[in-house]
């Protein structure tokens, strides 16, 4: 159960920005529900997010496969389960999805995925990434990309962060 209450979307001052996020999103996950206790936070959020998922030109794949890493590493079961549909729309296999938490041992994934995968481990972890790490990854991608690489791990370790933070579950009420 959420820490704080999820926002009442019908509000005036909330209702048309809640009608922007259900018009881009589909409807208001409990995420956004939340956010929405400060409308500033939810727009700039909105604006962010819609960047990473929507205006990049990273490939559908490699940036789901990363949101559900992330979401692995971080323990946080709501980002994984609004993303896992996500990926297989986007071109990960469903053996590749559940293989994430030991995708080190596993034979699923290439050379771009495994830097890749590293990379977003070492940045979710660790934080300061090894030359290594880094030049692998880049390796496989222009400056656009790494960039765009770079900011969807971070973006997606602050979505977990914020959902575990708060207890935001899929399954409270709203």
């Amino acid at each position: 159960m959420a820490r704080l209450p999820y926002a009442d979307i019908t509000r005036p001052d909330i209702a048309p920005l809640a009608q922007q996020i259900a018009a881009e999103r589909g409807s208001v996950l409990h995420l956004y529900r939340m956010l929405l206790n400060s409308p500033p936070v939810a727009q700039g959020w909105l604006n962010f997010l819609t960047a990473i998922r929507q205006k990049s030109s990273l490939n559908g794949a490699i940036r789901e496969m990363v949101i559900m890493r992330v979401a692995a590493v971080n323990g946080a079961p709501y980002e994984a389960e609004q993303h896992a549909p996500i990926a297989i729309q986007e071109g990960m296999t469903r053996e590749q999805v559940d293989a994430l938490a030991n995708w080190e041992t596993s034979d699923l994934f290439d050379a771009t995925q495994r830097a890749v995968l590293a990379y977003s481990d070492s940045m979710t972890r660790q934080i300061h990434v090894p030359d290594e790490v880094f030049t692998a990854a880049s390796d496989h991608f222009n400056e656009r990309e790494m960039v765009e690489l770079t900011a969807t791990i971070a973006a997606y370790n602050m979505v977990s962060r914020f959902l575990e933070a708060t207890h935001i579950d899929s399954r409270d009420p709203v």
